[in-house]
Parts: C-alpha cells; sequence; structure tokens
C-alpha cells in the first residue's frame, strides 16, 4: 500500500510538474526608449512567418525626437525597428497596425504631421513610410484617430478619430488606395449618439458594415460624461444604428473602450473599462437580436482584473480572452480567460518586472498562444512584448 501511494504521488507530481511547464509565459522583449521604442499602447499583428508588428507611443531618435515607432519582434526575442517617427512623418502612435498580403503595414498617429492632428501612414516591406491622409481638424475633418484600420477587399481603409468633426466627437472615415479621405460619419454625442471612439479598431463584415463602440454618448446614465458609451453598427450606406447604450452604474458597464469582436452567429462581444458590480469594468455579450448579457463584472484585488481597455479575443469552443490594465497579485494588469461557462480564470499576473498596464488587444494564435504588450514596466521600464503559451 504504502509502494503505491508513492508511485500515485510520483504522478501527480509528474503531471503538476508538466502544467507548469506547458503553460508559460516568457518576455520576448523589454523596450529601452532609445532607440528601440517605449511604452507600447496597442497590441499586436502577426504574420504567416509568426513575426510580431507594433507599434510604440515614445521612443526613436532622441530626447527631443521621441516619437514612437514601428517595429518587429521575432518569437526568438529579437526586434527591429522599421521605422522611426519624427513629428512631421507623424508622433505617438497608440493603435494596432494592419498587414496586407504585399507586406506593407499601415496604421494612425495620434500626433504629428504638418497639421498636429494625426494622420494614416503606410510602411512597406522596404521600410519607406508615407503619409496616405493628414487629418485636418476642425469641424471638416477629425482628430487624434486612437484606433487602428481595416480594410476591403478593394483596399480601401476605414478607422475612427476621437475627436473634431462637426461636433468635435470624433468621426469614422474611409481612406482609399490613392490617399482619398471621406467622413463617413461624424458622432454628435447626446441621447442618440456616442461620442470619443478610442481603443483597439473597428470590426467589418463580408458585406461592409462596421461595428464599433464609443467611450461616451448616448443615454442618460455617466451624466458627467454625456453618456456612458454605446455599441453601434455603421452600414455600407452610412446608416447608423446604435445596438447597445450602456446604462452604467451596479448592473451595466460604462465606457468601452477597444475592439469589438463577433462570434459565427452574430453575436458581439466586448468589455468596458468601469462600472458593474464593482466599479471595475465587465464583459459583455450582444446578441444578434440586441439583448445585452453582462459575462463577468470584474472584482478587482488579488484574484481578478480590472479596467479592461482592449476588448476580448474568441476560440473556436466559446471561451474568451482578454487583460486588464490594473489587479491581479501584483497590482499591474492580468491576462485572463473567461470560459462559455462563465468561470474566470487569471492566466497571468503582471509584476512590474515582467511588465505593467497592458493596454493593448490580445492576439490569438490557431493553436491557442497569446501574445500582447505592457505598456510600462519590464527590464528597460519602457514597456514589453510577451507570450503565452497555454
Amino acid at each position: 500500500m504504502s509502494t503505491r501511494v508513492h508511485v500515485m504521488t510520483f504522478v501527480v507530481v509528474l503531471v503538476l510538474a508538466a502544467l507548469a511547464q506547458a503553460q508559460t509565459f516568457k518576455v520576448l522583449w523589454n523596450f529601452g526608449e532609445i532607440p528601440d521604442g517605449g511604452n507600447p499602447i496597442a497590441g499586436l499583428i502577426q504574420d504567416t512567418a509568426g513575426n510580431l508588428y507594433g507599434t510604440t507611443s515614445t521612443g526613436g531618435y532622441g530626447r527631443d525626437e521621441s516619437d514612437g515607432v514601428v517595429f518587429e519582434v521575432t518569437t526568438s526575442g529579437t526586434e527591429t525597428v522599421l521605422h522611426r517617427f519624427k513629428g512631421q512623418d507623424g508622433a505617438v502612435p497608440e493603435a494596432p497596425l494592419l498587414r496586407d498580403s504585399e507586406g506593407s503595414l499601415y496604421g494612425t498617429t495620434t500626433e504629428g504631421d504638418t497639421s498636429g492632428n494625426g494622420m494614416v501612414f503606410k510602411v512597406d516591406a522596404a521600410g519607406k513610410e508615407s503619409v496616405l491622409h493628414s487629418f485636418a481638424g476642425g469641424s471638416s475633418d477629425g482628430c487624434t484617430p486612437k484606433q487602428g484600420l481595416v480594410m476591403d477587399e478593394n483596399g480601401n481603409l476605414y478607422g475612427t478619430t476621437e475627436a473634431c468633426g462637426a461636433s468635435n466627437a470624433g468621426t469614422v472615415f474611409k481612406v482609399t488606395t490613392k490617399g482619398k479621405e471621406k467622413t463617413l460619419h461624424n458622432f454628435d454625442g447626446g441621447s442618440s449618439d456616442g461620442d470619443s471612439p478610442a481603443g483597439g479598431h473597428l470590426l467589418i463584415d463580408k458585406a461592409g458594415n462596421l461595428y464599433g463602440a464609443t467611450v461616451f454618448g448616448t443615454g442618460t446614465g455617466c451624466r458627467d460624461f454625456g453618456g456612458c458609451g454605446m455599441v453601434y453598427k455603421l452600414s455600407a450606406n452610412g446608416k447608423l444604428t446604435v445596438l447597445h447604450s450602456f446604462a452604467g452604474g451596479s448592473s451595466d458597464g460604462c465606457f468601452p473602450v477597444g475592439t469589438v469582436n463577433m462570434d459565427k452567429a452574430g453575436n458581439l462581444y466586448g468589455t468596458t473599462s468601469y462600472c458593474g458590480s464593482s466599479n471595475n469594468g465587465t464583459v459583455w455579450m450582444l446578441s444578434k437580436e440586441g439583448k445585452e448579457t453582462i459575462l463577468h463584472n470584474f472584482a478587482g484585488g488579488a484574484s481578478d482584473g480590472c479596467t479592461p481597455q482592449a476588448g476580448v479575443v474568441l476560440d473556436s469552443k466559446g471561451n474568451l480572452y482578454g487583460n486588464t490594465i490594473q489587479c491581479g497579485a501584483d497590482g499591474a494588469g492580468t491576462v485572463w480567460e473567461l470560459s462559455k461557462k462563465g468561470a474566470i480564470r487569471l492566466l497571468h499576473s503582471f509584476d512590474g518586472a515582467d511588465g505593467e498596464n497592458p493596454i493593448g488587444e490580445l492576439l490569438r494564435t490557431a493553436t491557442g498562444e497569446l501574445f500582447g504588450t505592457a505598456a510600462f514596466g519590464g527590464g528597460g521600464s519602457y514597456g514589453t512584448v510577451w507570450s503565452y503559451v497555454p
């Protein structure tokens, strides 16, 4: 009997060791600001070879020209700066990149260029940058784009600006392959429209409809902010439909930031930064018929995250994955999994040394590996690129 107990104990130890080894968090790159960039706000994209691409909001040439970079990081942990922004060609990118079949990268910067209102840029496979559109600001154009771009089958780019436009509440825009820009919608806030889209990128379906969220606007809640935010659909012909207005308080979320995602059934998913039962944010689902369900209320503290600002990604089984910029075991943010049955599991708690405050959305591969950035912390104190293998 004693021998059997020892054998069983040994087997359990081996299983636990295998699980610990399988679930591996790894820092792939520590940013140092100069000359490699610093403070990545956005998430990552990946090419077919597995290389990762992103932007940093600071860093580059020197203290007086630290306007951010476009970078590539291999999965083995080697970084290459593809472009350093110098102000006139853009500054302070805070949104994820888009990559086409030829290897060109597209993105937005919140500042820079001649107008100072931000712009849409392209960096080709050879590393040459070109400005596709410089935002003029004012009532006739948007300014300060804080979301990334999506592309239709004809190569046209779509995105949002956080501010300016007819009501200074932001815009939805289109930029053609030749750089011609058109404002598709001016947000006007108030009770019937949203205000200030930010974080992640839009979602585009096969019919050309766009889906997104605004941080503020609509509804009677969160009155000091003109509303608690909303989820919307912008049809291919330019008609905006409010799909859900967040009410705030303890029964609903408020201030959604990041990408809205969709499953095969047409249900939408995302996060809110605040409100919910503990005022630490929520994970929500919106059915195709427009019914909202709160899937998780973040509790904060050491055992849960708080303040998510990146939306969610889904796997084929209906499980959701995301991050929070704060709370967790060391208060520096978390990576989490929410099962289809509603059980939350922290996959990683940042401790500062491996990164702090992950703001950008996660990248999940077909094999389940997760990649992301942390805006601060790490060995260089200017953020990290990391991976998590389940």
